[in-house]
């Protein structure tokens, strides 16, 4: 073999071998690992405080701090209004906002619960800008492997954010599964997914609340409100928690579209704010539960798991 050939044999595989390198001389992606290649970054973090349900402060290993706005969702405001129309389907009313305002609530202490003192893995998307218009980071967590961002929108606490990510297709799926189900904050939504600007006629029964770390009986309660357009007549439903304990509402008891009552275990004096199960005992668990709420002929018009 002459010297030329023998350089040109060199060539030949060097270039075979080449053809699983990028440029930069890392191995490129392949099919089983290509959702990776969306992910242009990752860095471990412990979250230092919450200010929200999609906005988190973080501490670096180096002890420097960011602000991190959760990519791809946005929970309800709790810090000013909100903005109904945002939310497909949540009627434009005072009923609506404060119905989401409620959620919003939810999604910080869960937020809070998840991430606050946790050590967690902050990633970075490919196709999406490294920061918003604010300043803040824009990035998903991930906790013991599973995207919190995406775990907003499933429990609908959170709606998919319309903006340029590689996730998209899997937050919208989530958004519309949890919609269809009236999950969460699309318990806000009016029965015909409309605005509510028509003069609707059907009450909706929505159990908003579940106050269960009480400091004595009566202030152990649950809210339910009137989330429909027309007045909700709740003679003759039942408030049921997982096992078993059940209370049944008043003959004549009506919500107006927006009004809520409170339920609370102990006893008092009922008006149309308050009413009173008389349990005698706390029957709602500190670590977690289900109310039910079944109408008068025993159909279940809503639930909430906390």
């Amino acid at each position: 073999m002459t010297r030329k050939q023998l350089l040109s044999a060199v060539l030949v595989v060097a270039l075979v071998g080449s053809t699983a390198l990028t440029a930069s001389g890392a191995v490129a992606p392949t099919t089983a690992d290509a959702s990776a290649s969306t992910i242009s970054g990752s860095v471990t973090v412990t979250v230092t405080s919450v200010a929200d349900g999609d906005t988190v402060d973080v501490q670096y290993e180096n002890g420097t701090t960011e602000t991190v706005r959760l990519l791809g969702v946005d929970t309800p405001e709790v810090n000013v209004d909100n903005t109904p129309e945002e939310f497909e389907g949540v009627p434009d009313t005072q009923a609506g906002a404060d119905c989401l305002r409620d959620y919003g609530e939810d999604a910080s202490q869960y937020a809070t619960d998840q991430l606050l003192g946790e050590q967690v893995t902050l990633k970075f998307d490919s196709t999406s800008d490294r920061r918003g218009g604010y300043g803040r980071l824009l990035g998903y967590i991930y906790v013991d492997g599973e995207n919190f961002n995406l775990d907003l929108v499933e429990l609908g606490h959170a709606r998919v954010y319309d903006s340029t990510f590689s996730q998209s297709d899997s937050f919208y799926s989530a958004e519309t599964t949890a919609q269809d189900d009236r999950t969460g904050l699309w318990s806000c939504r009016t029965d015909d997914g409309g605005d509510g600007g028509d003069g609707g006629e059907s009450g909706q029964a929505t159990i908003e609340w579940v106050y269960a770390e009480a400091d004595y009986l009566n202030d152990e309660r649950v809210r339910i409100t009137n989330t429909g357009d027309g007045d909700l007549d709740l003679s003759g439903y039942t408030l049921e928690d997982a096992a078993g304990n059940s209370y049944t509402f008043p003959d004549g008891f009506t919500l107006a579209p927006g009004a809520s009552v409170w339920v609370h275990s102990g006893s008092g004096d009922a008006d149309y704010d308050d009413l009173y199960a008389e349990f005698g005992h706390e029957v709602w668990n500190d670590y977690g539960d289900t109310a039910y709420l079944y109408d008068e002929d025993g159909d279940e018009a809503d639930s909430r798991s906390y």
